[in-house]
């Protein structure tokens, strides 16, 4: 006898199918070509590129597996598409500051990166403000927010594709493709003074902004970063007074000077540094004689040497820094006498060997700095 079903159980036999289909095409299962992530922080500015890594295996890479020029992928919008620089879904760099790539402005953010690759050996870099499609089949070149061609190389065989950051200096990196026998690099720029300073402003604006200390090195990053030095003055006031943390001490009033001198304010520079001798301990103004030296003005250098001696009498390291002022002066008895009483001052051992150096160099006449 044919058993007979009612109509709702049809329905609810429906309903668990699609949910089973449902939860099947959520699962977490592992991709043949696998995702990675590279990174690199140049300055402050942080920048990530996510892939999916494709194997060789065996396989004709260029103008064969990835062919060159656009291509209609036979599926998707786009009528023609790039490479998707990776497989599976989107390859995406982000960058979280503004960055020029080979020479050109790019923004700050997340973008879709592809490749047009071409037979002539060079390869043109997109950046596509659409991140979230998947691979290139729904590239819109509307949405590019950026092209540079750059110089395919030859290079050693690399089985997975992968992406690197190479070359990396205190402003750039590059960010390099390699996969088969070829290697794809595009240079990118950042201009940290510029980032730094604006975090900067941000912060003095928060939290940190209610410490000396943050105000103290905001000025000195600017000084030695090409900054605004009238912005770096009014920054290094503010720790010395009119602030309810202000207090004047050596690194305020030393860091005004040095700021006033590079804005050729030689007089009022000397002033502050003067002041700031008030403020400095042994160390400060042994490292300052040091600093005279180094620019040349032996007799300030030996002024202050001198001074360290009469304010520190005994302490550790002024009879090094009065070894120091005679050499440069090409005093090298009175140089030797001062630098033996160093010697055995001198709180631990790398210090006495330096010293024991020194003394040979002085027996021979040779200069210490």
């Amino acid at each position: 006898m044919k058993k007979m079903y009612p109509k709702s159980f049809f329905v609810l036999a429906l309903v668990m199918i699609l949910y089973t289909v449902n939860v099947a095409a959520q699962l977490d299962l592992p991709a043949g070509s696998q995702i990675a992530k590279v990174s690199q922080r140049v300055g402050i500015t942080d920048m990530t590129i996510v892939y999916s890594r494709p194997s060789v295996n065996e396989r004709e890479i260029w103008g064969k597996l990835v062919p060159y020029g656009m291509n209609n992928l036979g599926f998707g919008t786009a009528k023609e598409s790039p490479w998707r620089a990776g497989a599976n879904e989107n390859t995406t760099i982000k960058f979280k500051d503004d960055v020029k790539i080979e020479g050109k402005d790019l923004a700050a953010g997340k973008y879709g990166l592809h490749m047009i690759i071409h037979e002539d050996g060079n390869a043109t870099i997109i950046f596509s403000r659409n991140h979230d499609a998947w691979g290139s089949y729904f590239y819109n070149p509307e949405a590019d927010a950026l092209r540079v061609d750059v110089k395919m190389m030859d290079a050693a065989h690399t089985e997975q594709l992968t992406y690197t950051f190479d070359d990396v200096t205190a402003n750039t990196a590059t960010a390099t493709l390699s996969w088969g026998k070829k290697k794809i690099p595009f240079k990118i720029e950042v201009n940290v003074t510029e980032v730094v300073l604006a975090d900067i402003r941000k912060k003095l604006e928060n939290s940190p902004g209610f410490n000396r200390q943050t105000w103290e090195q905001a000025a000195n990053f600017s000084l030695n970063n090409g900054g605004d030095l009238d912005e770096a003055l009014g920054w290094i006031d503010a720790t010395i007074a009119g602030m309810f943390f202000s207090e004047k001490n050596y690194t305020n009033l030393s860091t005004k000077s040095r700021i006033l001198a590079k804005q050729g304010k030689t007089s009022e520079a000397s002033a502050i540094m003067d002041e700031a001798m008030e403020y400095a301990t042994v160390f400060e103004i042994h490292g300052y004689g040091r600093q005279l030296i180094a620019r040349g003005q032996k007799i300030k250098a030996m002024e202050v040497f001198k001074m360290n001696a009469k304010k520190n009498k005994g302490q550790w390291p002024v009879d090094f820094g009065l070894a120091r002022a005679h050499s440069a002066m090409g005093n090298h008895k009175t140089a030797l006498k001062h630098l033996k009483i160093a010697a055995n001052r001198a709180p631990d051992q790398p210090n006495k060997d330096a010293i024991a150096g020194y003394l040979e160099k002085l027996k021979k006449g040779e200069d210490i700095n």
